[in-house]
């Protein structure tokens, strides 16, 4: 599934703008639990896996409850989180010719707005997006903080990646294309990591977000049960107009957007299913019938609510 649309303008009466520079990424939420996004007051909703849920009593914006944020990303993105299943993935490395073939899908995309150029992707795990973009004439450099993955992007793809996390990062050049592919939902700070990606995007240089959408039909269908409900490696659950407010607060404007046209890899979807079987009936039933997919196939992921944006660097 696959569409592209003119995005819209959206209400921006809730205040974003980007923080004090001299605040950090890590130390802008406090323990109140107000909201990461716009720091109105937010109510507690419902619990997954042990964590509450809170949702924004002024933006409507929903986040994680999370006490301890020590050490967060080296818990939560562990090599584990790359081949121990659950919420992760089951074998991320054995997902190479779908990745690859999604940075081509993206590169084309967005060829309508800029040329190959420069590209920056911030959580590019083991390069495979980027080998994508490289192959369309892109000149890829990509930071990621698990060392396993950024080490096999390295040695195995001959790319430019980096053992590091975006909020400690410190580059020495802009990017005419900044990628956000599937990592805004786990940064603590969203907005102070949007801010921090603008730096990085040359004057009209663009910034391409792939993200889920709590106020799609799938989302609302599951409900609490959706599979994208999975704490504390998942914090954030933005609606498509919740990320446009929030990048134009970062300096960016909505150029267009869509869903991806996204392949997922049969073990994959059985991992996930698994992890979220006993949750509803739902979800135990998607697993029934994925089970009669052979591992080694690729399935079509037919939900509505992934979606991506792209934005121009004003």
């Amino acid at each position: 599934m696959s569409s592209t649309t003119s995005i819209l303008s959206i209400d921006d009466s809730i205040d974003h703008r980007c923080p004090n520079p001299n605040q950090t990424l890590n130390n802008r939420v406090d323990n109140k639990f107000d909201c990461p996004v716009c720091h109105f007051l937010s109510q507690r909703q419902f619990q997954v896996s042990g964590y509450w849920v809170r949702q924004c009593e002024a933006c409507g914006h929903q986040f994680a409850e999370l006490r301890d944020r020590n050490s967060h990303i080296s818990r939560c993105y562990s090599d584990d989180y790359f081949s121990g299943g659950g919420a992760g993935y089951a074998d991320y490395l054995g997902e190479q010719r779908l990745l690859v073939g999604r940075g081509r899908w993206y590169a084309r995309r967005v060829s309508r707005f800029c040329g190959p150029g420069a590209v920056l992707d911030i959580g590019a795990a083991a390069g495979f997006t980027l080998a994508g973009f490289r192959e369309t004439g892109w000149t890829t450099q990509g930071i990621e903080p698990n060392t396993t993955m950024a080490q096999h992007a390295r040695q195995r793809l001959g790319l430019l990646v980096e053992h590091a996390t975006l909020e400690t990062w410190e580059a020495n050049s802009t990017f005419d294309l900044v990628l956000m592919l599937q990592v805004l939902p786990h940064f603590l700070d969203p907005a102070g990591a949007l801010c921090k990606a603008a730096k990085l995007v040359r004057p009209g240089g663009h910034l391409l977000i792939e993200t889920w959408d709590r106020e799609s039909w799938t989302a609302r269908l599951f409900g609490r049960h959706w599979h994208e409900y999975s704490p504390p490696s998942v914090l954030h659950w933005f609606s498509r107009p919740s990320v446009i407010r929030l990048a134009r607060a970062a300096g960016f404007e909505p150029l267009m957007s869509g869903l991806p046209s996204k392949w997922i890899g049969a073990a994959h979807a059985k991992s996930v299913l698994r992890h979220k079987a006993q949750s509803s009936i739902f979800n135990r039933l998607a697993l029934i019938v994925a089970r009669l997919t052979p591992d080694r196939l690729s399935v079509p992921y037919l939900g509505d609510d992934l979606f991506w944006a792209l934005f121009r660097k004003v």
